[in-house]
């Protein structure tokens, strides 16, 4: 099942998923390439990210089945085997926080940080607790809806996060940035299971609006399944 389409006159066509028998593209001939999973949230952030600053035509989308994948990707590609990476000047970059910095550095488009030095300091404090952050919401669905704690815990300080800055409703304020592309794959994919907050609700609502996000937004039905398949949830 393919990603939700963005609302707007003009869409982009998503390619197909390369998989075990598909040829690689003409690597390393000038053309950047982002290579994403579709179901990913990791990639998810990159993808956001390279919308955002409207790079569709500069940055090209290349798709892999991970339950497939080419194993050109791994021998010729990354070899690390993992989504994303970032092909681009003869070179091959990895993990997705740092691809979604390199990519806001290095390409034009609207900026992924203010420049404001408190907000600035926010963001280096809410980065380096995503991954803290999102372990405690897969907590909840690894104890199948048993133990809450420490998700509920996870909530409360988000919210707290989101009330920091009262000229706007994302992380940073008024300014949608590098951030809220950090968390929004994961609350996304887990907001069925959660009860929301206010300040949450509002963000979430603020996220729909922007397209370069809701392009990326894989069919909620199809990820509700992929969720309780992996977390054995009935």
């Amino acid at each position: 099942m393919a990603p939700v389409a963005p609302a707007s006159s003009v869409k982009e066509v998503l390619p197909p998923p390369l998989t075990a028998t598909s040829p690689p593209p003409s690597l390393f001939d000038g053309t950047t390439r982002l290579y994403v999973s579709y179901q990913c949230p990791f990639a998810q952030r990159t993808w956001i990210a390279r919308n955002y600053k409207g790079l569709h035509e500069k940055i090209k989308l290349v798709a892999i089945d991970l339950g497939d994948r080419p194993a050109w990707y791994k021998e010729k590609v990354y070899p690390e085997n993992m989504v994303p990476s970032l092909e681009h000047k003869n070179e091959v970059k990895g993990e997705s926080l740092d691809l979604v910095e390199y990519i806001d550095t290095h390409f034009e488009g609207p900026p992924l940080l203010p420049d404001d030095q408190a907000k600035q300091t926010s963001a280096e404090e809410l980065l380096a607790y995503c991954d803290s952050f999102a372990k405690s919401l897969n907590s909840f669905l690894r104890s199948k809806g048993n133990d809450i704690s420490d998700t509920i815990v996870a909530l409360d300080k988000f919210e707290e996060y989101l009330s920091k800055f009262e000229d706007g409703p994302f992380l940073l304020g008024c300014d949608f940035s590098l951030v809220d592309i950090a968390y929004v794959p994961f609350v996304e994919r887990l907001q069925l299971f959660l009860k929301s907050r206010p300040k949450l609700t509002s963000w979430i609502e603020e996220l729909n609006k922007i397209e370069a996000y809701t392009a990326t937004i894989w069919d909620p039905q199809d990820s509700l399944t992929q969720i309780k398949k992996k977390f054995g949830i009935a």
